[in-house]
This record gives C-alpha cells, sequence and structure tokens, in this order.
C-alpha cells in the first residue's frame, strides 16, 4: 500500500501563485505516472497536469501556460507550480500516481490517491 502525501495548498488572491508537492514515502518499485487532479464544487474530477517517469507531460486546457509539473524520481515526489490564479482554479487538488507491482512494469501496476488538499483562490 502506497500512500501519497500532499502539501503546500492554501488560500491566494487572484494572480497570485502556490506550489503543490505530493510524497510517496517508502521503498517502492517506481511510479510509472504522477499527475494532480482536481475537484470544484458541483463538478467533476478533472485532470490538470501528468508526467511520466520519463518525463512526458500532459496538461489539462484550462491550466495551460499556467501550471507546470515536474517530478524528482529519486524522492519520488512530484510537483505543481501554479501561477497566475484564477477564482475558477479554486478547488481540492489531489494527487494521483500509478505504482508498479513488481520491478517491471509487466507486473503490473496499482492506482493510487492523495487525501486531496484545498486550494482557494479569492480576494
Amino acid at each position: 500500500q502506497v500512500q501519497l502525501v500532499e502539501t503546500g495548498g492554501g488560500l491566494v488572491q487572484p494572480g497570485g501563485s502556490l506550489r503543490l508537492s505530493c510524497a510517496a514515502p517508502g521503498s517502492i518499485f517506481g511510479i510509472i505516472v504522477m499527475g494532480w487532479y482536481r475537484q470544484a464544487p458541483g463538478k467533476q474530477r478533472e485532470m490538470v497536469a501528468t508526467i511520466t517517469s520519463g518525463g512526458r507531460l500532459s496538461y489539462g486546457d484550462s491550466v495551460k501556460g499556467r501550471f507546470t509539473i515536474s517530478r524528482d524520481n529519486t524522492k519520488n515526489t512530484a510537483y505543481l507550480q501554479m501561477n497566475s490564479l484564477t477564482p475558477e482554479d479554486t478547488a481540492v487538488y489531489y494527487c494521483n500516481a500509478l505504482v508498479q507491482t513488481g520491478p517491471t512494469i509487466a507486473q503490473g501496476a496499482d492506482n493510487y490517491w492523495g487525501q486531496g488538499t484545498q486550494v482557494t483562490v479569492s480576494s
């Protein structure tokens, strides 16, 4: 079982910035993909950004050019730098990780979610 530890949420004014971190402590075989998703009240959860172990990036249309995802494979940690925040970015942000269950990807993977961290953009 892998526990994802999220930090960095909070209250910020429009136009401000926040940085989220997601760590997967402990000994694990490897994380294939790490990413961030968000869910605003009354809306479905949506993909914000993902990054593979090889560094391939993907962003949701609403955050392109404003958010940047990165990861440190040596620390099993992903980061989400959020700039030019707007009230529409207000949501609970969830970390996600697809984790290998064995030394090779062929042995399968399990999907994990963090507990979520609140991001509120308001003046």
